[in-house]
């Protein structure tokens, strides 16, 4: 039995969002900054509605609590077939394994739900835990990109990770 449940993010999800975001707020910075309002949940929802984008909302089964929420952006089909990963996890569910599944079960939604090929994450080289647990869940790191995303009003390095779908190999 899985012990999270992995969604499309829906309106209803906000106050539960909003709440998790402010509780975890100290958990997620300086890594990323995430909205703690209605007015940035509406900007950050509309970008996963339409286009290129999908956000997904990671739900513990038995609770129904918040364990993080994941970006797959700028999805591209044809001959690429890859996306951009983003995610981060809430506090309450640090170091418990949970967000270990959400983002494996994120990767099989994006390889066979929706047929992507690649998937790449970019990740600050500081941020031992993201990048543990992007190894826990099979990507590789295929290099560093200097200055690479303005975060907190600042360009900052980034470590380039992916993984690949082996359905075609």
């Amino acid at each position: 039995m899985r012990s999270i449940l992995l969604n499309r993010v829906t309106r209803a999800d906000a106050p539960d969002l909003i709440a998790a975001n402010l509780e975890s707020q100290s958990h997620h910075l300086p890594w990323v900054t995430s909205f703690t309002d209605q007015a940035g949940f509406d900007a950050w929802f509309g970008r996963g509605l339409s286009g290129p984008n999908a956000s997904l909302i990671a739900r513990e089964a038995a609770s129904g609590g918040i364990v993080g929420v994941i970006n797959l952006s700028e999805i591209v089909a044809g001959v690429f077939q890859s996306a951009y990963l983003g995610y981060y996890g809430m506090a309450r569910f640090a170091r418990t394994g949970r967000m270990t599944e959400a983002l494996r079960a994120a990767v099989a939604y994006a390889f066979d739900d929706l047929g992507l090929h690649r998937l790449e994450a970019n990740i600050q080289p500081e941020n031992s835990a993201s990048i543990a647990l992007v190894r826990r869940v099979g990507f590789s790191k295929e290099g560093f990109s200097p200055r690479y995303l303005r975060i907190g009003g600042i360009w900052r390095d980034h470590e380039r990770w992916a993984i690949v779908s082996d359905r075609d190999a």
